[in-house]
């Protein structure tokens, strides 16, 4: 449902909570001849442009259809009024009012040279009606024509400015040097703020709009009431000269309200169509009427009106209908805490404050002849208490009677709740006794079918620790023993007087021999390598390699030198 509609609403709902037993009649001819004869014109004119407008807009309200000729004679004063340089803002206003129901021939020079004189005003405006003339005058000129440009690049500051003339029992004054407030300054004021803000040239900040709305709930809470039960907005008397009677301040808030509802929210779009779901003719569903039966529960008649009356003989609407309506809103929280009590009228062993909603990290134990208690009050955005649906549990019976740590989970909401919540507050610490023999048993915890082919629990090898190692001195000496047969050798082939005399000369027995005892030096550096970094099958791959590639080397070098010898020997 669109917000504009449910504004109203809330607002209609308010009236009908206290008015119930209000009946309201139709126009009838009675109240079409009592408009011509109090608005009768004296001479083909009416004494001022505000008395004409009045005149006018009653007429057309009413549907009377013979309205007084005073076209001409009303468009000359307006053009007179509009045009002169000396002309009141509040004179603009009534007379703009008047052209946007006559049609009087204004060209586009005129309107701006009026929006500008208008901004001017604004700019110096130091009082409620300074304002809402000024606005009213510019919104008038935006209907009349798109010409001219009457967007207000500050109009957060100029709402601030109206704002602050409000009252806290959401009645205004109609300047800050007068105390007094009433409701029908009230009404001028959110007239004056739906103004600024379908002026503005950006958007006005949310907060202020949310604060108007609360406003208007609290302005709904100095209803007044006939015995018949219709409601009405009633005025301190303060002087005779300023006062104002109660049709004419409940006039000036319904006006308000409804100017205001209609620049904040969208329209409320109603599809209609035929017994058989075929569309509907072109139509209008009117909101008549608004019930209350409970605190949550409410309803709204409206009626569908055809665009063109012809439709009636071919359709048939049902007259009224009753339609249910659920209004919500946000729910403020607050005075919450949550505390340990010895008993259920003992004073508090553990009490903390919470902060609803938000994050909580409460901790605390208790057993089980100790009470657990969690009070939070709940508020609607009118100020009256709300109460939602709640269930309290028995808590040892479904704890089973075993103790421990249990996280603490509060869970707010309603059907009407804008804002409801799920919020884990912390955890408490149970020592619960034991249970009974025929106490209930924990139910078996359930088993997922699929977690035995998931990831299994990491294995982590133990070793054993290392063996002690002796002194590093010894290892030392031990090393020094290993060299000994290398320098053994060394002696022995310098006491044979090992030579390379019988390297080959030639190229090609040459390499082979280079080579031969290049990868013989090659395996002692792999035993080296296998003793400080590699490991056993690294070593086995590359000794592999290096085996064939000995074998083949090895035999070409032993081939030459045997070929060599037999030589030698046949010589």
């Amino acid at each position: 449902m669109a917000r504009n509609l449910e504004f109203l609403v809330v607002a209609l709902l308010v009236f009908a909570s206290s008015c119930e037993s209000a009946i309201f009649n139709p126009v009838s001819e009675s109240h079409r001849s009592a408009a011509l004869e109090l608005f009768s014109p004296a001479d083909g004119s009416f004494g001022s442009l505000e008395e004409t407008y009045e005149a006018l807009k009653t007429c057309e309200v009413l549907g009377i259809e013979k309205k007084p000729d005073i076209r001409i004679s009303a468009c000359a004063s307006v053009v007179d009024t509009l045009l002169s340089t000396s002309t009141a803002v509040k004179d603009l206003f009534h007379a703009l009012r008047v052209n946007g129901i006559l049609k009087c021939e204004l060209n586009d020079e005129a309107f701006a040279g009026i929006e500008s004189r208008l901004k001017d005003s604004l700019n110096n405006a130091n009082s409620l009606l300074d304002f809402y003339y000024s606005i009213g005058g510019l919104v008038l000129i935006k209907d009349q024509t798109s010409a001219v440009d009457v967007l207000l690049t500050d109009a957060d500051k100029i709402s601030r400015s109206i704002k602050a003339l409000s009252q806290s029992d959401g009645r205004w004054r109609l300047n800050s040097n007068n105390p007094e407030s009433s409701n029908d300054a009230a009404g001028k004021a959110l007239e004056a703020l739906a103004g600024v803000i379908s002026l503005a040239s950006s958007e006005i900040d949310q907060s202020l709009i949310a604060t108007l709305k609360n406003d208007i709930a609290k302005l709904f809470d100095g209803v007044a009431r006939y015995d018949d039960g219709t409601c009405y907005f009633d005025e301190k008397l303060v002087d005779a000269r300023g006062h104002q009677g109660p049709l004419s301040a409940s006039a000036s808030v319904v006006r308000g309200i409804t100017a205001f509802a209609e620049v904040t929210t969208e329209s409320l779009n109603v599809r209609v169509s035929t017994v058989l779901g075929s569309s509907a003719p072109p139509l209008t569903v009117k909101l008549m009427q608004t019930f209350i039966s409970g605190s949550k529960d409410a309803s709204i008649i409206d009626q569908i009106v055809f665009d063109d009356p012809e439709q009636k003989k071919n359709y048939a609407t049902g007259g009224r209908t009753k339609v249910p309506i659920h209004v919500t809103g946000a729910i403020t929280i607050d005075s919450a805490e949550i505390a340990i009590l010895d008993s259920d009228i003992g004073s508090p062993e553990t009490q903390k404050k919470l902060d609803l909603p938000g994050e909580n990290a409460v901790a605390l134990s208790a057993n089980h002849l100790q009470k657990l208690m969690l009070s939070f009050r709940l508020t609607t955005p009118s100020g009256h208490a709300f109460k939602p649906h709640q269930d309290f549990l028995g808590l040892v019976e479904k704890f089973y009677y075993l103790s421990g740590k249990y996280d603490i989970q509060l869970t707010v909401g309603d059907s009407v709740m804008e804002n409801s919540f799920l919020q884990p507050l912390g955890h408490i610490e149970l020592d619960l006794p034991d249970a009974p023999e025929k106490a209930a048993r924990p139910p078996p915890q359930p088993v997922d079918p699929y977690s035995r082919y998931g990831p299994k629990a990491e294995i982590t090898h133990i070793f054993r620790a290392p063996e002690k190692r002796p002194p590093r001195e010894l290892s030392l000496a031990f090393l020094g023993l290993v060299f000994l047969p290398l320098f053994g050798f060394l002696a022995g082939l310098f006491y044979l007087r090992a030579n390379l005399k019988n390297l080959p000369k030639s190229t090609v027995p040459a390499t082979f021999a280079i080579l031969f005892h290049l990868g013989i030096a090659a395996v002692l550096a792999l035993y080296a390598l296998f003793w400080f970094k590699l490991d056993l099958f690294t070593t086995l791959k590359a000794l592999g390699l290096l085996g064939m590639f000995l074998m083949f080397v090895g035999h070409k070098t032993l081939s030459h030198l045997a070929s060599t010898s037999a030589k030698l020997k046949s010589a």
